[in-house]
């Protein structure tokens, strides 16, 4: 039996995800949504010990782009949290970012990429970008654990201040090397 683990990358350190939590509340985020990821953990659970904000886990993550609509149209910000694999749920349902024209701020956790062990996740991983971009969503990219507030604040000062769709793609190297690890 094999159980997944998480190892944490050398370049990564442990406070970028408390960062971004900073930067969503100082952005007046009060609303997330998100299928569990372990990428996105110590972010979710800061949102989720934030009394101000309102967290729902999805079943799947195009429900997080309709939460978000009803967000903004009840006068409410909201993040949508995901992994890469995601992405291709929510094609068709991006059209309603688009077409309605409210902002859209999602942070995407990339698979696929650097050192990636499973190789069901590198089809989606290298279509992620082209996907979003095909469906008008503004990419940004991160790639440093020093530059986590700093692009999060322009991601979510593009989305909620020019009523933009804005994904920012979260680097796998940012988030460590997994694993298979053998258990008893």
């Amino acid at each position: 039996m094999t159980a997944p683990s998480t190892h944490a990358a050398g370049e990564a350190g442990p406070d970028w995800p408390l960062d971004i939590y900073r930067v969503l509340r100082e952005a007046g985020v009060t609303q997330a949504s998100y299928v569990p990821d372990a990428g996105h953990a110590q972010l979710i659970r800061s949102l989720h010990d934030d009394r101000a904000v309102r967290t729902t886990v999805l079943t799947t993550e195009e429900e997080g782009i309709a939460l978000s609509a009803g967000a903004w149209l009840g006068g409410a910000r909201s993040v949508l949290l995901m992994q890469s694999s995601g992405v291709g749920n929510c094609i068709n349902m991006l059209s309603l970012a688009a077409i309605c024209r409210f902002p859209l701020l999602t942070l995407v956790t990339m698979r696929g990429e650097w050192a990636e062990f499973n190789p069901w996740q590198v089809p989606m991983g290298r279509g992620t970008p082209a996907a979003l971009e095909a469906m008008g969503v503004t990419l940004l990219r991160l790639e440093r654990p020093e530059e986590a507030g700093e692009v999060v604040a322009a991601a979510a000062a593009l989305a909620f201040d020019g009523d933009q769709q804005v994904a920012v793609l979260i680097s796998q190297r940012m988030l460590g090397r997994k694993k298979w690890l053998e258990t008893k």
